[in-house]
């Protein structure tokens, strides 16, 4: 698992410097997919870099840039890599930084492992090889892999009660749904709304900068499998609304269902 993380790793941060040369150019040639959203041309370089790295593992590879496999192909696997190459387009189109490379090893419908990356400023986030706790560290060039790991801050949720509830969210696109979830809230606390881009949604959570982020709208699992597995080493629960067990991957549909991040 070591092996498996070190490459991930790896994998994350060439993937972000292949980011960083488009996002320093003129030229993003954004394109948009038939459910409306943004490529760019950081999106498939990265995806090239990441595959690259992944399939040097003899583990299969979802990623949101690839070719999807019909669920007869996927049902089987017991584990899995779950990629999104750039995390968080728009944010990279409107250039404020707020957009991440996740990856994330899944075995038997779970997250063992995640590495979540900011190449603009350079934050690396990752789970331990065996999913027990997760670390956050700044990254330059000169780093190696086992300096990362010797080097690396564990982070941790905040565990004691705060006179303000910090609700992930925007306060211009929230849906009903988060709305009424938030105004229960507000009956019994006071309420902070924080806004972050990408999958630092869920480092916010992880590293106790906010305590809630209710995600009532639409992700894919490659949105999600790298916050959740970092979350969750962290002692953080990402909940299915329907189920009110984690959040599972690699199902038939990898639309996932709304869903809780919270202690």
């Amino acid at each position: 698992m070591k092996d498996n993380l070190a490459i991930a790793i790896q994998a994350s941060l060439e993937a972000g410097k292949a980011i960083l040369e488009v996002y320093s150019s003129n030229d993003f040639n954004v394109e948009i997919k038939g459910d409306d959203s943004p490529l760019t041309r950081a999106d498939k370089n990265a995806n090239d870099v990441i595959n690259s790295y992944l399939t040097k593992t003899p583990i299969p590879i979802i990623s949101e840039e690839n070719r999807q496999l019909d669920y007869s192909e996927r049902k089987d696997w017991s584990r899995c890599w779950i990629v999104d190459p750039l995390d968080g387009t728009k944010e990279f189109i409107k250039r404020n930084g707020e957009f991440t490379v996740n990856i994330a090893l899944i075995e038997n419908g779970n997250p063992v492992l995640g590495v979540i990356y900011v190449p603009v400023s350079k934050t690396l986030y990752f789970t331990s090889e065996d999913a027990s706790k997760a670390y956050k560290i700044s990254i330059d060039d000169t780093l190696s892999i086992d300096a990362i790991f010797d080097n690396a801050t564990e982070i941790r949720p905040q565990t004691e009660k705060q006179s303000v509830v910090k609700i992930v969210g925007s306060r211009s696109h929230l849906n009903d749904d988060t709305k009424l979830f938030i105004s229960e809230i507000e009956n019994k606390n006071q309420v902070e709304i924080v806004s972050k881009g990408s999958s630092l949604k869920f480092c916010l959570v992880a590293e106790g900068e906010a305590n809630i982020y209710p995600r009532f709208a639409p992700t894919m699992e490659w949105d999600t499998a790298a916050g959740q597995a970092i979350c969750q080493a962290a002692g953080v629960k990402v909940i299915d609304n329907n189920t009110k067990k984690p959040l599972q991957y690699n199902k038939e549909n990898l639309l996932n269902p709304y869903f809780l991040v919270s202690i």
